[in-house]
């Protein structure tokens, strides 16, 4: 079921047939594990299954939702910061 070729960052990959074989599973794998699985054709990622946010605010788009309720960004939780405050503000401000 997983393309072994395909994992990136250690991200499943499956393959659009083996979606459609295996939707149900793969969406309760996602829902409770909270895994990210890449879909994709002949060894490209095309789209990401992911956990919907526990919390949603309407009044922002749902990509702002997806990336500030969701865990998409905690593989950066160790990450080092490399710019501080003043590098934003000189650059974005």
């Amino acid at each position: 079921m997983i393309c072994t070729k395909c994992t990136i960052l250690d991200m499943k990959t499956i393959s659009t047939t083996n979606v459609r074989k295996y939707i149900s599973d793969l969406i309760d794998e996602v829902r409770e594990t909270g895994e990210v699985i890449a879909i994709g054709r002949r060894s490209e990622i095309e789209v990401l299954m992911m956990k919907f946010p526990s919390k949603f605010n309407s009044r922002l788009s749902d990509i702002t939702n997806v990336n500030a309720y969701s865990s998409s960004f905690d593989f950066l939780e160790n990450e080092p910061d490399i710019y501080s405050v003043s590098d934003l503000k000189k650059r974005y401000v």
